[in-house]
């Protein structure tokens, strides 16, 4: 490529004289002057080369022949002949090749334009970002090819006129008169087209806009031709300021050929804090609306995924509240998320000042109806309030107070059981004692609930009222010693841990449920008081839970490098509340057994596995199983068993690969380099129900100046239902994109993908 020396300014910009050096130079001081044999002009921001260069300082205009080489603001020129006023940068060239410092671009002209210090115009020209070779029948995989190129540097935009898209020797597209960018900087205009293909709505092609409203706002406004439905406009809008951000989504499609009716959806989501002296305050909107039941099916690939919106926490009530906004975020969920029929909206608003908070949420629901897999509509909140008064090592002492006041509305004839109006208070007092090598800490909880029935009575009343106390003593030891693992020394610990918790028996049968379900059985809700979750039943419990914990940890930095664990509960009498009143409790004697742990081997081998093991009938009730091997950037293998007894039973493998020089190379010293082909692939295959639920399979080729991404799918969405997508995109480095891309599906299927040209 052409080479340049540095720029160097011994004086500011305004002041620094114009520089001039030739093997001979004759001329008029202060008029013409005639350089010949390596003449050099220099001044800030530009230097121009040539064999023979004359400046009439009068006009202050340059002209140059013969190899000449002009260099300014980054962009490197040479060609046969030029002319340039030094000043004001306005000037010509002709014959010319160039190249573009910001993103590694180059090219040849006919002709070039310099209209003035940010502007210029090409003529009859090539662009391209691959790297040339030094051979002599060299030619850029990709190139554009235009007859006229408009160049803003201000925008960092090119703009091509009567142009097209040269792959591999064949033009392939035909480029209308749009931007695009010559740096990374946002900037508005028509990006590259995208295509698809499922066997739901056929060809797709989109052709979306980006608006850079403001340094804080953007749009994206995208219609997309459906072969098999029409056109269907999504729109994605974003804005954040100091105290509040959010993101609205929209999706129309009029009149859909396949349902004969408009589609349409919704997803709007809002946070915002607010800093006032009498505390902090947060609020949230979350909506989520679809046209019709039918929408989670027949638009699954373009379907929103649930997003966590991140900003500033703000005060500690704002903080909570700013989290209860954004704790449900189902909008156009992923066909993978479960939820993908139940779409919430939701309101929050919350006040925090020193040791108290409050949220105040209005909840409700929209169920997409499957007539073969009817849902009852989960209880709405309209509204529920909470408060909550926490101390923190008040005196050596724990203890809060929350309040929660909510009203849970359904279809009563569906549920089974009565709207109502639910309060709750809940108080609890602790005595931490901590030490290093150990702790104990005693703790008394009291659970009351109280309801008030819709105009009619459940189990022969209009209410009930429940309060139930709770003692429970958490405690726990820590040994540690120190051991040589290699040449490193590692500390590894021993960890026993007692829970003990005694809850009374309270009849609770003719409590309704309206948000509580039993908590997952795992190493974390071993040692919870409760055996559910939410405010309307409470477990009555006399067990205590050991449990055994060891680590092995970098004596120098704290990190893990494995741990192990076992726990069990040990029943003392029958648990008699149950979920409602005709589910089972557990019975007196021990639990399962729960034996879990994890090893970091080093950086490329990563093992994590959990067994819930029945001692009775002597069988496995849950178990899972995993390991990564990622051996460098680019690379890795994750195979994953799970195991759900008379449930579900799976095995889920994924990789991501290079197919050249697979095994060189493979240390952390790896760089990803030009020329390679990498597999990917994903398998999750159910032995429970015999059959694939989920595969994918793709290739990409990083060829240095462009990539390359094919990848097919199949998921499966109910027993009779699937869909089909297929991934097809090549991206043209430094200037645009065409096809659908594969990546966020690519990172949603294989853990730990990295995306070619992303940081490994």
């Amino acid at each position: 490529m052409l080479f340049f020396p540095a720029l160097v300014s011994a004086q500011p910009e305004e002041t620094a004289p114009t520089r001039l050096e030739a093997d001979r130079i004759s001329g008029r001081s202060g008029a013409e002057t005639v350089m010949e044999g390596d003449a050099l002009l220099q001044k800030p921001g530009l230097i121009i080369q040539a064999d023979q260069l004359e400046y009439d300082q009068l006009s202050d205009r340059a002209k140059a022949s013969g190899n000449v080489r002009i260099q300014r603001k980054g962009s490197r020129y040479e060609g046969t002949a030029g002319e340039v006023t030094v000043d004001s940068m306005e000037g010509y060239m002709d014959n010319m090749r160039y190249e573009f410092e910001q993103n590694g671009s180059h090219g040849e002209a006919l002709r070039v334009d310099f209209v003035d210090e940010a502007h210029t115009t090409l003529f009859q020209t090539t662009y391209t970002t691959c790297r040339r070779d030094a051979v002599a029948d060299w030619a850029p995989a990709w190139v554009v090819r235009a007859g006229q190129l408009d160049l803003d540097n201000d925008e960092d935009i090119g703009t091509a006129q009567s142009a097209y898209l040269e792959f591999k020797g064949v033009p392939i597209l035909p480029i209308p008169p749009m931007g695009f960018p010559l740096s990374e900087k946002r900037k508005s205009g028509f990006l590259p087209p995208t295509l698809g293909l499922d066997n739901t709505n056929g060809l797709e092609v989109t052709t979306p806009y980006y608006w850079n409203i403001a340094p804080n706002r953007d749009a994206t406004i995208s219609p997309t031709l459906m072969a098999s439905r029409g056109v269907n406009v999504t729109s994605e809008f974003r804005y954040l300021e100091s105290d509040y951000l959010g993101v609205v989504k929209t999706s129309i499609l009029p009149s859909d050929q396949l349902r004969s009716s408009d589609r349409w959806g919704l997803a709007l989501k809002h946070q915002a804090r607010l800093d006032t002296q009498l505390g902090g305050v947060g609020w949230g909107l979350n909506v989520n609306r679809v046209s019709d039941d039918n929408y989670w099916r027949d638009f699954a690939s373009l379907a929103y995924t649930g997003q966590t919106i991140t900003g500033p926490a703000g005060a500690i009530g704002a903080a909570q509240a700013l989290s209860a906004a954004g704790q449900t975020a189902a909008a156009f969920a992923d066909p993978s998320a479960g939820a993908l029929r139940l779409l919430p909206s939701q309101f929050n608003a919350g006040w925090g000042s020193g040791y108290f908070s409050s949220v105040l949420m209005v909840q409700k629901w929209q169920v997409l109806q499957d007539a073969n897999a009817y849902i009852v509509k989960p209880y709405e909140r309209l509204p529920q309030i909470t408060g909550r008064y926490a101390r923190i090592n008040d005196g050596g002492w724990d203890w809060s107070i929350d309040g929660d006041f909510t009203r849970f509305s359904s279809y009563a004839e569906l549920t089974g059981q009565p709207n109502a109006d639910r309060g709750v208070l809940w108080g609890q007092v602790s005595r931490p004692w901590l030490a290093p090598q150990g702790y104990i800490t005693p703790k008394m909880q009291l659970h009351t609930v109280a309801y008030q029935y819709d105009n009619l009575t459940y189990y022969g009343s209009s209410g009930a009222a429940s309060t139930v106390p709770t003692f429970s003593v958490d405690s726990g030891l820590v040994f540690e010693k120190e051991s040589l693992w290699g040449n490193q020394t590692i500390v590894q610990t021993l960890e026993p841990r007692a829970f003990y918790v005694y809850t009374p028996y309270h009849q609770q049968y003719q409590l309704p449920n309206y948000d509580t379900g039993a908590n997952d059985f795992n190493f974390a809700s071993i040692y919870m008081e409760n055996a559910f979750s939410g405010h309307d039943k409470v477990s009555d419990n006399n067990l205590l839970t050991l449990g055994l914990t060891s680590r092995y940890l970098d004596r120098d930095t704290g990190g893990q490098f494995a741990r192990f664990g076992v726990a069990q509960r040990v029943r003392f009498e029958d648990q008699n509340v149950g979920i409602n009143s005709s589910s089972s409790a557990a019975l007196a004697g021990f639990s399962d057994f729960l034996v879990g742990g994890a090893i970091n081997i080093n950086e490329r081998w990563v093992f994590d596995s959990l067994l819930q093991y029945n001692t009775l009938t002597n069988q496995s009730v849950r178990s899972t199983a995993g390991a990564r091997y990622s051996p460098g950037p680019y690379r890795v293998l994750n195979l994953a068993y799970r195991l759900t007894r008379n449930t579900s039973e799976q095995i889920d493998s994924s990789v991501q690969w290079p197919l050249s020089n697979v095994w060189q190379g493979k240390g952390d010293e790896e760089v990803q380099s030009a020329g390679r082909y990498y597999g990917l692939a994903r398998a999750n295959y159910s032995l429970y129900d015999g059959r694939m639920v989920d595969t994918l399979m793709g290739m990409e080729y990083d060829a240095g100046c462009w990539l390359g991404r094919v990848v097919l799918q199949r998921s499966q969405l109910g027993i009779n239902s699937a869909v089909q997508s297929v991934f097809f995109q090549l991206e043209f480095v430094g200037f645009s994109k065409l096809g659908i891309s594969p990546e966020k599906t690519l990172a949603n299927s294989i853990p730990r993908y990295q995306p070619l040209r992303g940081t490994p």
